[in-house]
């Protein structure tokens, strides 16, 4: 494994210097930092205060574990009297006792266990939230930035093809021009309006999107994050990544919470045996005594029929548990790859797209003089600034996509940016 991944690192980082330098001011947005964005989303995450509830509940558990006595104590009484039966001679007895439940042998420390490492196993939940989380920001945030450059790269588009069709309408008024490329201005400037229509639906779809996440209306500045955070991190070997990761630990938490729901299940082979006291006060006739004290137990055998399910339950909850890790670990593992070949994919896209992006829009202005100068037909000149807007919007687009790239680097080896 470590010798197909470090090859691919070391090929990103080294991309992400060649061609990281020149553009972070191409995408300036102010907003918050990506870090004060997953904050502001992590204080109002729904998840968190559910988890952290479960957390609580589970410290209590392990705390209550650590008693005397497996359970609560019991009274019980009786009270018996000859008045029913008609002779009413004065037999009256008054009988009260309290037992309490007593910890099978190891029973206690394997439920405290259990306890704990459901806590534990929380823990890493909230670990595997918090990341989570940063991703659905750092996906929103994008959605927004990119929608955010639609709307720009439209209305850039709308104002030339006015600024074409009012030149062709005057053409056309002089008989310069055609009255069908007057028609066909006007349909490109239309096309355009509505182009700027719906990305600006767009946008404001992904920046209400973002609300909901953040619980404020902003969007935060992903372009301050690039070759320099992902070349200055500190990078460990892709097992030790993977080992890291909160999704991999809350498997191993829970396959521990199974490991030590199998020891108590063990150590519960019997129901828990009973100790107390009793007391009986007696009024009858003639008797010499009205008082007496005593000890008293009760010991439940053990059974198959109630061992065989709670043993049968453990060893599910282990095997589902060992399952889940090794499911786990082969999604992350997959996951690293397909990181680290995006940041390389988007890293060449980026680079290429921008030179895409300045040589059709060279080639627009020149085909727009050259129509000017009636050196080139009117279809041709729209096509040229339609082609120019499409390239600018994919430059766009993938400027943003490579700073989500290197931030979605740095989010899998553990660093919140």
């Amino acid at each position: 494994m470590n010798r197909t991944m470090r090859p691919l690192l070391s090929i990103a980082i080294a991309c992400a210097v060649a061609w990281g330098q020149p553009a972070r001011a191409q995408m300036s947005q102010s907003g918050p930092s990506f870090h004060e964005a997953v904050g502001m989303a992590w204080a109002i995450d729904p998840v968190r205060t559910e988890l952290q509830v479960g957390h609580h509940s589970a410290r209590a558990r392990a705390s209550a574990a650590g008693s005397w006595f497996a359970g609560g104590p019991t009274l019980s009484g009786e009270y018996m009297d000859d008045h029913m039966l008609g002779s009413n001679e004065g037999y009256t007895t008054y009988q009260g006792g309290v037992s309490v439940p007593l910890w099978l042998p190891g029973q206690g420390s394997a439920t405290q266990q259990v306890a704990s490492a459901e806590a534990a196993s929380i823990d890493e939940q909230l670990n595997v939230e918090h990341m989570a989380l940063s991703i659905r920001v750092l996906d929103a945030g994008a959605a927004a930035l990119i929608a955010r450059s639609r709307v720009d790269v439209a209305r850039t588009l709308y104002d030339a093809t006015a600024r074409m069709a009012t030149s062709a309408t005057h053409a056309v008024h002089g008989g310069e021009l055609a009255a069908t490329d007057g028609q066909m201005a006007q349909a490109a400037m239309e096309n355009a309006r509505n182009e700027l229509a719906l990305a600006q639906e767009e946008a404001e779809n992904a920046t209400a999107a973002l609300e909901v996440l953040l619980g404020r209306p902003v969007v935060p500045d992903l372009a301050r994050y690039g070759e320099g955070d992902v070349t200055h991190a500190r990078f460990i070997a892709p097992r030790d990544m993977e080992d890291n990761d909160p999704r991999i630990r809350v498997a191993h938490r829970n396959v521990e919470a199974a490991e030590a729901n199998m020891k108590l299940a063990r150590r519960s082979f019997m129901p828990n045996p009973e100790i107390g006291v009793d007391a009986i006060h007696e009024k009858q006739y003639g008797s010499p005594w009205d008082d007496r004290v005593g000890l008293n137990f009760s010991i439940p055998l053990p059974s198959e029929v109630r061992n065989t399910p709670i043993m049968s339950e453990a060893h599910n909850r282990l095997a589902t548990a060992t399952s889940q890790e090794t499911q786990a670990r082969r999604m992350v593992h997959l996951e690293l790859l397909r990181v680290r070949e995006r940041l390389i994919t988007a890293t060449t896209a980026r680079q290429a797209t921008r030179s895409a992006a300045e040589s059709m829009e060279k080639r627009a202005v020149a085909q727009e003089r050259a129509w000017r100068a009636g050196e080139a037909s009117l279809d041709t000149a729209l096509a040229a600034r339609q082609a120019a807007a499409n390239t600018r919007l994919a430059s766009a687009r993938a400027e943003v996509e490579w700073h989500v790239a290197s931030i979605r680097m740095l989010v899998a080896t553990g660093i919140v940016p």
